[in-house]
């Protein structure tokens, strides 16, 4: 395995994110992974005790699920949001080291009562364009380059098309102090300011929650499912019900204690 020091986007995946807000790095999980943590997803899935494991799981239906503060249910979850291939990139683009403030996976399928007719109307079909902060606030340049303090990595563990349910974007946003409302009006106006992306299992979108972003409605018969990691500066506290208790922190290697707990606090090591 490399050296984390040695662990960083190429000069063109720096340019594509600073420029559009987005990096998709193709391949990072290898097959293995992939089986492992839809493996665990599904027994989440199944599970009927997720409270007594502290996981929260929101908008239960027969074809949509999503459950959060996945860490401490299974070793393929922690390693996703500890992976060595990931983490440096976000540090990267934080500007230093940092905490995970959330975890959270997807699995869903297309609504058997929509019209598929109504879905083919569009050429993108965002399903509740959003932001988490914006730029001038968790945003800042250094060594002329964009940083953000909350960061996003989303895996795709399912084959990715362009009726599967991709992530929608609108590239540029995470630069603009617009109001939100009005660019996301505008972006809808026009598909051209859309960029849906598309990904086989495996791959995995990098991008700031400044970056205007939605998932879309699925229009195929297969089923999505899609795992994510929130990190920001060690500071900055989790985001509620995404703690992870004080006992299961003492199970971790030492070497990943402050990523998954924030124990590093104001002691912020920084890296560009």
């Amino acid at each position: 395995m490399k050296n984390s020091e040695t662990i960083g986007l190429t000069p063109a995946q720096r340019l594509h994110f600073d420029i559009y807000g987005f990096v998709l790095l193709e391949n990072v999980l290898n097959g293995d992974e992939i089986e492992r943590m839809k493996g665990a997803l599904y027994r989440m899935k199944a599970d009927e005790d997720l409270d007594a494991k502290s996981v929260y799981a929101r908008g239960r239906s027969e074809h949509h699920i999503l459950f959060g503060n996945l860490v401490a249910y299974d070793p393929a979850l922690l390693e996703y949001a500890a992976h060595p291939q990931l983490v440096p990139l976000v540090e990267e683009v934080v500007g230093g080291a940092v905490r995970l403030e959330e975890s959270e996976a997807i699995i869903n399928r297309r609504n058997p009562d929509t019209e598929l007719s109504e879905l083919h109307k569009r050429r993108y079909n965002p399903t509740g364009f959003h932001r988490g902060t914006q730029h001038g606030w968790g945003t800042y340049m250094e060594q002329n380059k964009f940083h953000c303090i909350f960061v996003k990595t989303l895996a795709y563990l399912t084959d990715v098309g362009p009726d599967d349910g991709g992530t929608c974007v609108i590239p540029g946003s995470h630069r603009l102090t617009w109001d939100h409302k009005e660019m996301i009006e505008a972006a809808l106006s026009d598909d051209k300011l859309i960029y849906q992306v598309e990904a086989s299992a495996g791959s995995v979108l990098l991008f700031p929650e400044a970056l205007i972003h939605s998932t879309t409605a699925i229009r195929s018969d297969k089923e999505r499912v899609i795992l994510i990691s929130g990190y920001t500066p060690p500071m900055v506290r989790e985001w509620p019900g995404n703690e992870v208790s004080p006992e299961f922190v003492e199970t971790l290697p030492e070497d990943i204690r402050p990523l998954i707990s924030g124990s590093d606090s104001w002691h912020w090591k920084r890296r560009y």
